[in-house]
């Protein structure tokens, strides 16, 4: 079974759990859209810990938390509700289809993001102008819920709108919030490529690039582990060519990279 809080994310549990009503895995895509900026005038990106706070303490904001607050800015993941639990992000009238819950799962995650955000000097328009940080942890956990790499209503590039009740209720994906039924929000407006999983990194991978860091070096030199691995870790991240494993998993890995490096020096 998948890991019911996301591995690396800080965990704070509000404690309002409810089961899904099965069906094709979902995950829906949010921003919290705190401030309304405009290119002529930008505003400060909100504080990460207050969104924390709205959602993880206040009783307005645990009323509409999702599962995951995540900070692309940085990197940095809360979630407030285990994997296999409804949370409460999008409208549900009553008599229709239980938004929140129509689902093996209903993965919801609130991007720290409005649009022209102004953060370390600098404008955001969209949210893949960001340095997306985290999310190559983020779609590999969500994927290993049943969750595939696909949009059936499309990948938002925009703020526009467009909802089938029919395709929400049949088929798995991703989804916008502009694309919920029940719903009248527009966001998230863009999001993040997938990762492909074939790029993600392995214990080979790693053992490699510290192989051939220390085979660059010279004779009799020792390697320098962390340097090379990070330094690896960072191409791989610019190029927005390979997943990081999450927290938990980057632990086993590196730890199977040891071995798969000692068993190529001579005895």
């Amino acid at each position: 079974m998948p890991d019911l809080w996301m591995p690396g994310a800080t965990r704070l549990d509000i404690g309002d759990h409810a089961p899904t009503d099965g069906g094709p895995a979902k995950a829906i895509a949010h921003i919290t859209w705190d401030k309304n900026a405009t290119a002529a005038a930008p505003s400060d990106l909100v504080p990460y810990e207050n969104l924390v706070d709205y959602f993880g303490r206040n009783s307005s904001g645990k009323a509409v938390a999702p599962h995951l607050l995540w900070d692309p800015f940085t990197g940095r993941v809360t979630q407030f509700v285990p994997a296999d639990s409804r949370s409460k992000s999008v409208a549900d009238t009553a008599g229709g289809t239980r938004t929140n819950r129509a689902g093996s799962v209903v993965i919801q995650v609130e991007t720290l993001f409005f649009p022209y955000c102004r953060t370390g000097g600098k404008v955001y328009p969209r949210l893949v102008d960001t340095p997306c940080k985290g999310w190559a942890e983020l779609n590999a956990w969500i994927r290993s819920w049943g969750v595939p790499d696909t949009w059936p209503m499309g990948r938002p590039t925009d703020f526009s709108s467009n909802r089938s009740e029919a395709t929400w209720e049949t088929r798995a994906g991703w989804y916008a919030h502009a694309q919920v039924p029940e719903n009248d929000h527009q966001d998230p407006g863009s999001w993040p490529a997938f990762i492909e999983e074939d790029d993600m990194a392995t214990a080979e991978d790693i053992a490699d690039a510290v192989w051939n860091h220390k085979e660059a070096a010279g004779a009799g030199s020792e390697p320098n582990r962390t340097g090379a691995v990070l330094g690896w870790m960072d191409t791989v991240h610019n190029k927005q060519s390979a997943a990081i494993a999450a927290l938990s998993k980057q632990v086993t890995d590196l730890a199977s990279a040891v071995a798969a490096l000692s068993a190529r020096l001579p005895k």
